[in-house]
């Protein structure tokens, strides 16, 4: 039986299929995992399909990128906390270099008007990604009236009544738990992600083998010690400039998107929610067709779709850049933007990926995910109705009449190359089955046409 030091994978080795792992992963968290899938399962044979399964579950727990969080934990039970680091931090260079480059053009240029027509396709092409989103999580999520009643509030509360998505999570955090202690039926487990495809491997017949390494093994001592150095460099930054500069920019971004690290249970696209709930509405630093311009540039490069809020985090310091050059101001607060998002997701990694299998099987714990991944069928939703209204109208008015806060559209703004090219994009993907990268790339070439040619 192998032991870690046995395995016979050389650390060498790793970093280059790490990296080749990075740059194939396109297509949200689904198509990441299904590389990393075929090429450590099927392919490499290192780890088994049991064993990948259960550090995808375990990841599904935690808040963060799910994906980016399954590279790192693979990396540290191949080799150990240097693996995770190298893991995790390659799967997300590739994504970060592309989209930082993406946001010092769209700075630059994005006025000019063969760039908007660009990101008028990607606009659509992503209102169509999201619809799918929703159906896709939605058939495997919403099974049973129960679910489809979770979901229903949740699309409620933030839609209609402005209730911050950290909120929602945890109330439907709550009903699930307090559902899986009482043994109801409705509020078990769902199968997260379902099968993976390809050819099953047994963890017998691989690399590591059906052990646990001695590092896998809980440690109260190693994993304080670990997590206390993460969590000092995550909240290191984020206290400095509390204390120098309480009231910029660069403040307010840390302390957002540290939050967000902590509160962004249930995949990408609820992420996106709440970022564009609070960054839009409420902090102002963008505007919400250029979130939907973001989203787009995430979902065209590889890495975590999550790598939007980097662009996030750019447009507003160069917006508030002071007294710095605004390509300087958004360079600096993309960088911090990506710290203070990643970095935690090594500390949920580290902290508790040595006491995993403990909760291999806690019926509690997953009927609370089941019931949160219902509710963010209703956040996802939420997602697609508030660009869909953004996307296809040029006019929004807010409706207030407490406790109600929505946006309403003036139909008489309607932008018709915009209704066009969303109804082909939603049509390619629900009716033909085209792929996300096929719907972007046609819908790029249709808005270039489309918006450069008057109706």
């Amino acid at each position: 039986m192998p032991t870690p030091e046995q395995h016979n994978i050389r650390f060498g080795e790793a970093v280059w299929v790490w990296a080749r792992v990075a740059a194939l992963s396109f297509g949200g968290p689904a198509g990441q995992i299904a590389v990393m899938h075929r090429i450590l399962v099927e392919e490499k044979k290192w780890i088994g399909e049991e064993r990948f399964l259960h550090a995808l579950n375990y990841c599904m727990l935690l808040p963060g990128p799910e994906a980016q969080q399954l590279a790192t934990y693979i990396g540290w039970l191949l080799h150990k906390t240097k693996g995770g680091i190298v893991a995790g931090t390659l799967f997300v260079l590739p994504g970060f270099l592309a989209i930082m480059l993406l946001s010092w053009l769209y700075a630059l240029y994005g006025n000019l008007g063969a760039i908007e027509a660009l990101f008028l396709g990607l606009k659509a092409a992503v209102l169509a990604i999201v619809f799918a989103a929703v159906r896709r999580i939605g058939s495997k999520a919403l099974r049973n009236p129960a679910m489809w009643a979770v979901a229903a509030g949740a699309f409620i509360a933030i839609f209609f009544l402005s209730v911050p998505f950290p909120i929602i999570i945890l109330v439907a955090a709550v009903v699930g738990y307090l559902g899986g202690r009482s043994g109801l039926k409705t509020f078990e487990a769902s199968g997260g992600h379902g099968s993976l495809g390809g050819t099953p491997v047994a963890d017998r017949d691989t690399a590591l083998g059906d052990h646990i390494p001695d590092h896998a093994r809980p440690s109260l001592g190693w994993s304080l010690r670990i997590s206390t150095m993460f969590l000092v460099l995550w909240l290191a930054p984020v206290a400095a400039l509390l204390m120098i500069a309480p009231e910029s920019v660069y403040t307010e971004i840390a302390l957002f998107f540290s939050k967000m690290a902590v509160v962004t249970f249930g995949g990408a696209y609820a992420v996106l929610a709440y970022v564009a709930q609070e960054a839009v509405q409420n902090y102002g630093w963008l505007r919400p067709g250029e979130m939907l311009d973001g989203l787009g540039m995430a979902e065209t490069t590889p890495g975590p779709l999550i790598m939007v809020v980097q662009f996030v985090g750019f447009m507003g310091a160069a917006r508030e850049a002071g007294g710095l050059d605004p390509l300087l101001a958004g360079t600096l607060a993309a960088i911090l933007t990506t710290w203070v998002t990643f970095i935690p997701c090594f500390l949920w990694i580290f902290l508790g990926a040595p006491f995993a299998e403990r909760i291999r099987g806690n019926v509690a714990l997953s009927s609370a995910m089941t019931a949160i991944t219902a509710a963010v069928v209703g956040v996802i939703l939420n997602l697609a109705v508030w660009f869909a209204v953004h996307t296809i109208f040029g006019e929004v008015i807010e409706f207030r009449a407490a406790p109600f806060a929505f946006d309403v559209p003036v139909l008489s703004s309607i932008s018709w190359p915009a209704l066009l090219l969303t109804v082909a994009a939603i049509a390619a993907m629900f009716r033909f089955n085209a792929g996300a990268l096929t719907v972007i790339g046609g819908c790029a070439v249709a808005g270039l046409f489309l918006g450069l040619v008057p109706l």
